[in-house]
């Protein structure tokens, strides 16, 4: 169907922001009113896997070089694994043009460290992601590492997760968070900007 839409004239940009994104959306508001469940959200997100896929090489033609809003390091916190939310933020932030390292899942504070130290002088944002009350707490240890090392002005924050809210964010020194992947996109493009 991506294929079919490409074909049709329709740019990549407004399939996903027309169309995979909200339905996404759909996917999330469902699952949060239980009338969908885990199996469903596993094959919306890897439909949307597949179509960006396809999405992805045009995207990057498109936006040409040097015309990129930043690069996003993205990253579920260290003893987290749950990767749906992380994966569909991750593509967001891809497709609104953001060069993106995504470092996986399970990734130690230090490690999210090198990797902001190793692109000092980019326009970086960092995107943390938690499931979990217990890896949550990390995402404190995050921005303050980042301190210690002189690199926290060097970089803007996100953290997101079901745990995550406002307040939290302001308690870890953060600079944003979102409901989900649509918004974390539209956050993301005000930090930066």
């Amino acid at each position: 169907i991506t294929q079919e839409a490409l074909d049709a004239g329709i740019t990549a940009f407004d399939i996903i922001n027309e169309a995979l994104a909200p339905g996404m959306k759909i996917v999330g508001d469902n699952f949060e009113a239980a009338t969908i469940y885990l199996p469903q959200i596993m094959m919306s997100a890897k439909a949307m896997k597949a179509a960006m896929e396809i999405l992805e090489p045009i995207l990057a033609e498109e936006k040409g070089e040097d015309e990129g809003v930043g690069m996003a390091v993205t990253f579920v916190q260290e003893g987290d694994i749950h990767d749906i939310g992380h994966r569909l933020v991750t593509t967001m932030l891809g497709a609104n043009g953001f060069e993106i390292l995504d470092l996986g899942t399970d990734i130690p504070n230090e490690d999210v460290v090198e990797a902001i130290a190793k692109n000092k002088g980019k326009k970086m944002l960092l995107v943390g992601s938690a499931l979990m009350t217990t890896s949550m707490l990390g995402q404190k240890d995050v921005v303050r590492l980042l301190e210690e090392e002189n690199l926290r002005d060097s970089v803007k924050i996100m953290f997101g997760g079901a745990p995550v809210t406002d307040a939290w964010i302001d308690e870890c020194g953060a600079d944003g968070t979102a409901e989900n992947a649509a918004e974390a996109a539209r956050v993301a493009l005000e930090l930066m900007a």
